[in-house]
């Protein structure tokens, strides 16, 4: 049970949110209780899906997005990005489950991506403070600058959608993947 009064429904949700929400359903044909929670605030739902929207356009593919997704939300102990994440990481990106779990221990069974989600898993537990060696490590697979703003940008956004259903507890509306407890 969430923390706070989830809207059931777009037409619950405060009136400058719903047309947002309309949009959220209309892309990925229903729309999941972290979108209808997070429209309590219609301008944190503008943010989130201002900057979730922008870096889809980026030159990550999908599938690295999902895999640092993965990653992040196993560092925070987000059940329900895991589950989201989870799901959209096997029916969207075709994700399997030696993929996922590679991701979820900060790593990638492909060697481009496995650069990528481990500078992600590095900044997210170090807060970004990274050694030079990190960087250098994931500029020499290839990534160019762009990029590893990108990545940047993804593990900031992550933790935001971790810290946020958290703290709020929010329903998990996907099959159900739990955080494995740290060592």
């Amino acid at each position: 049970m969430p923390r706070i009064p989830q809207p059931a429904t777009v037409a619950d949700a405060p009136q400058a949110a719903q047309p947002l929400l309309e949009a959220v359903g209309k892309q990925i044909g229903s729309v999941p209780n972290l979108f209808r929670l997070v429209a309590t605030s219609p301008q944190a739902l503008e943010g989130y899906l201002g900057m979730s929207g922008a870096l889809a356009k980026g030159a990550l593919p999908a599938a690295t997005r999902e895999r640092i997704a993965l990653a992040v939300a196993q560092i925070n102990g987000c059940d329900y990005c895991l589950s989201a994440h989870t799901f959209m990481g096997k029916n969207l990106a075709r994700l399997d489950d030696a993929e996922i779990t590679a991701n979820r221990n900060g790593a990638s069974n492909d060697p481009k991506a496995d650069a990528a989600v481990r500078f992600a898993a590095i900044v997210a537990h170090s807060r970004g403070h990274i050694a030079d060696a990190d960087f250098a490590a994931v500029k020499l697979a290839g990534y160019t600058d762009a990029q590893i703003i990108e990545i940047v940008q993804h593990v900031a956004l992550n933790i935001w959608t971790n810290t946020f259903n958290n703290v709020f507890q929010t329903e998990i509306d996907f099959p159900v993947v739990t955080a494995r407890v740290a060592a």
